[in-house]
């Protein structure tokens, strides 16, 4: 049997497909339109001697990963941010590309991301998908404030303007342009909060808390919605080595490069998983609200001359270290421990 390694880089409308032997020479090379079935076609004569594929983790694998994994291959997800780039080449292209992540997995050196189950990845992305229509609420509600604000002087809560009528906006207004402003977007926040709560409901009927998950809501700041999104964000606690790792891809880890005590750049900050950096900066605002003990941490930060950002950045981080501690352990939140 003769080893050979595959690797695809992924494009959106095409992919190149580059084959190597053991020994790294190319025994195959094809650009090809994104349709499994050309994929499957172009595989099809090696596919007995392949040890494995590597696929890049770019926006659209799904179709792919689930297509040559239906298929029998043995299919890894390469974490495109670890990826070291081959040094001493001259010019790098698609080719060489694909070539580079089938001779690191021939190598053993491929950093592998997290192929998220089938199953659960529709639920987790209705769950998305909602993060990102209460951001669009929230810069509509931003917009209306500033509109209220120019021409009152006042500054009106969010929730009133959640709720504000057609009525109500036209007795505060008699300029049926400033009025006409206010009643678009307040349209924009009802039909935007009417999807959202159905996303909700949606969600909580079709996915129950896993064991280990049901003691996320025992964490001032974190309700229903919020421990579902760490829970299917999440997936397997135990592909995270560490707590430092753990939050570390929940974004809660300041990037910063220190020598001898000064700062000499940073890394890229967006590294990890965005839906739970936003999930604990949404815990910790709520958390300093409800409970006391934090809300002294969190005092004790800003009196001690850090920003008010830097020290709700600092709980958020102790909640992902804390949340790590009672997914791996099963144990509910503690706060004497998680902020001491």
């Amino acid at each position: 049997m003769t080893e050979l390694y595959a690797g695809i880089d992924l494009h959106s409308s095409n992919n190149v497909i580059v084959i190597n032997d053991k020994e790294g020479n190319q025994v195959y090379r094809k650009r090809l339109r994104n349709q499994l079935g050309s994929v499957e076609k172009a595989l099809e004569p090696f596919q007995e001697d392949i040890c494995g594929i590597v696929v890049e983790s770019t926006y659209n694998w799904y179709w792919l990963v689930d297509g040559l994994m239906d298929l029998g291959y043995i299919v890894h997800l390469a974490n495109t941010g670890a990826i070291q780039k081959y040094s001493g080449l001259k010019h790098v292209d698609d080719n060489t590309d694909a070539g580079w992540l089938a001779d690191m997995l021939r190598l053993g050196i491929l950093p592998e991301g997290y192929i998220y189950p089938k199953g659960e990845r529709g639920i987790r992305d209705l769950l998305r998908k909602r993060a990102h229509l209460v951001n669009q609420r929230t810069s509509n509600l931003l917009s209306m404030k500033n509109v209220v604000t120019r021409n009152t002087g006042s500054s009106p809560r969010s929730s009133a303007l959640k709720i504000i009528s057609d009525e109500t906006i036209e007795t505060m207004f008699s300029d049926v342009n400033v009025a006409l402003s206010l009643k678009a977007g307040a349209q924009i926040v009802r039909a935007l909060t009417e999807q959202i709560t159905l996303i909700e409901k949606t969600a909580l009927k079709q996915v129950r808390l896993r064991d280990a998950y049901q003691n996320l809501v025992t964490v001032p700041g974190i309700g229903p919605v919020l421990a579902l999104t760490i829970m299917l964000e999440t997936g397997d606690i135990g592909r995270f080595a560490s707590d430092g790792h753990y939050a570390s891809y929940c974004r809660c880890v300041g990037s910063a490069h220190f020598s001898n005590g000064k700062k000499k750049g940073s890394g890229n900050r967006k590294n990890g998983n965005r839906y739970l950096g936003w999930a604990f900066a949404e815990a910790a605002a709520f958390a300093m609200r409800y409970n006391q003990q934090i809300q002294r941490y969190y005092q004790r930060r800003k009196d001690s001359g850090k920003h008010m950002m830097s020290a709700r950045a600092a709980i958020a981080h102790k909640l992902a270290n804390a949340c790590y501690y009672m997914l791996r352990d099963n144990t509910v939140f503690d706060v004497n421990k998680a902020f001491r």
